[in-house]
């Protein structure tokens, strides 16, 4: 039986700014359009930490009976470690998306009931990411949905549920969002490089090679930087969003470096931070330019 403190461990707490970040940011937008309608933004919060504490429970439970993570290196696995058995971690999966497609219900019910589809494919994609018999992340796609789903679908989600439409800012500010997203995913797997390729599970780090994956990571968070510009030319204010450039800075560092294994770690942590400070920056400038 796994202890309070694993299941929160297997949960993967740092991957949770992902999470946040998005519904930070696509408020953002509905505040800069005076729309923001907060009841919905809290909704929009609980079903996106939902899904993010789902994923890594069902990524935990997927790789774990797959036998991935049997000489993982990194953060502790429920089932690869032996702490809880296959079953309950698929269950606790189950249950986190069981939320997500409840609070997503009620967004659906008072903003469009076509909001039910994309809300269906989000658990797909989270569910078929190691998931099922010919997962997309072990065919080097996990960026693509991670960008498609933690950066447009939910940041311009949560504008839209809000707003009743989609605008310029949430728009640029998904792509920002979008990118940063992929390059936690992207340090990941670039630590992860030399299990996955003895296991066959063809990342896009195991595909583009190590020196091709930590430029993509350094393009990732340049595209983030860039895209401030964008929302700059609705608002100054929003340059605000540079502030996360320090914390980018870091992230990069071993990158460049050429750290290995639990070298990355530290990588992990400031890109998670940077996102979420990213969003709020984007966001308060937005806010202020209202």
């Amino acid at each position: 039986m796994a202890t309070a403190s694993q299941w929160i461990a297997g949960a993967r707490p740092r991957t949770l700014p992902a999470a946040v970040a998005p519904v930070v940011a696509g408020t953002g937008a509905a505040l800069y359009a005076d729309g923001a309608v907060w009841w919905k933004a809290v909704v929009c919060l609980l079903l996106s930490l939902a899904l993010q504490v789902g994923v890594n429970y069902a990524n935990d439970y997927s790789d774990g009976v797959k036998g991935t993570d049997d000489d993982r290196v990194g953060p502790m696995r429920l089932v690869g470690s032996g702490a809880a058995s296959a079953s309950t971690v698929k269950h606790a999966a189950f249950a986190c998306f069981g939320v997500g497609g409840a609070l997503g219900l009620v967004l659906a019910a008072t903003s469009g009931w076509w909001l039910l589809l994309v809300g269906v494919a989000a658990i797909a994609a989270a569910w078929f990411y190691t998931g099922g018999s010919r997962p997309y992340g072990y065919h080097a796609l996990g960026e693509v949905s991670v960008f498609l789903f933690f950066g447009l679908v939910a940041v311009l989600g949560t504008t839209y549920v809000q707003l009743g439409e989609f605008t310029g800012p949430s728009l640029a500010a998904s792509i920002g969002i979008g990118a940063l997203a992929c390059a936690i995913l992207v340090a990941n797997n670039i630590r992860d490089i030399p299990t996955d390729t003895v296991s066959g599970k063809q990342t896009l780090a195991v595909v583009l090679g190590d020196r091709g994956s930590r430029v993509f990571f350094v393009i990732l968070l340049v595209v983030a930087l860039v895209t401030v510009w964008w929302l700059a030319s609705y608002t100054p204010a929003a340059l605000f969003g540079l502030l996360a450039f320090p914390w980018a800075l870091r992230a990069a560092t071993p990158i460049a470096r050429g750290e290995r294994g639990l070298g990355l770690l530290p990588t992990l942590r400031d890109t998670g931070i940077a996102e979420l400070v990213y969003a709020i920056g984007i966001a308060v400038g937005l806010t202020l330019g209202a």
